[in-house]
C-alpha cells in the first residue's frame, strides 16, 4: 500500500522565489526516511526535526518507507524551510489532514523539535512564489508573516506550531490572517 500527497512551497534562487513541490510517498516495509531533490545539509537535517516534531506534537510517525522529495530536483534547496511542507505532507499521506487542504495552499518554515515553527529567511521571496498557482493562503512562521503578507494578495496566516498548522488546515480552528 502506498499513500501520496504532495504540497506547494517555495525555494529561493538569488533574488528569486522559486515555486517548489513537496510529494511525500508512504509505504509498508522496512523504516527508512528520505529526502531528495537537491536539499543542502539543513534540509537533509530536516528528516530529525520532522519526526521530532511530528512525535513530539502527538501524531504518529510513519513506520515504514517515507520518501520526500523536493521537486523540481533540478534546482538547489538551502536551509530549512521546507521542514513545515514536508510535516503536513507526511501527516497528509498518513491521513491526519485532507489531501485537499495542501493543494490550496503554499508553506514554510522550519520546526523545532518540539513542534514550533520557527522564522527562516526571505520569507517575502519565498511568499512572492504564489503567483499563477491557483492557491488561496500562505501559511508562514509567525515571525515571517508580516513580511510575508507585504509579498502576496493571498491571506497570509501566521502559525505558530505544527499542531495550528494542522488544526487550521483541517477546519478545526482556523487562523485569523496577518495585516501587512
Amino acid at each position: 500500500m502506498s499513500n501520496l500527497a504532495r504540497c506547494h512551497s517555495a525555494c529561493v534562487r538569488g533574488i528569486a522565489g522559486l515555486p517548489t513541490e513537496v510529494e511525500v510517498s508512504q509505504r509498508k516495509g522496512t523504516y527508512r526516511f528520505e529526502i531528495v531533490g537537491l536539499p543542502d545539509a539543513a534540509g537533509r537535517e530536516a528528516r530529525d526535526r520532522v519526526r521530532s516534531a511530528i512525535v513530539t506534537s502527538g501524531y504518529e510517525f510513519p513506520s515504514g518507507l517515507v520518501i520526500v522529495n523536493l521537486a523540481p530536483a533540478a534546482t538547489p534547496k538551502a536551509g530549512a524551510g521546507h521542514d513545515l511542507p514536508i510535516a503536513l505532507t507526511i501527516l497528509a499521506a498518513k491521513g491526519v489532514l485532507p489531501r485537499s487542504a495542501l493543494v490550496r495552499a503554499l508553506t514554510f518554515g522550519e520546526l523545532s523539535l518540539d513542534g514550533r515553527v520557527r522564522p527562516v529567511r526571505a520569507s517575502f521571496l519565498l511568499a512572492s512564489a504564489t503567483a499563477g498557482r491557483g492557491l488561496r493562503e500562505v501559511l508562514a512562521p509567525a515571525g515571517n508573516a508580516a513580511e510575508a503578507a507585504l509579498a502576496t494578495d493571498l491571506p497570509v496566516i501566521a502559525v505558530p506550531t505544527l499542531v495550528d498548522a494542522v488544526l487550521h488546515l483541517c477546519g478545526v480552528r482556523r487562523l485569523e490572517p496577518t495585516v501587512p
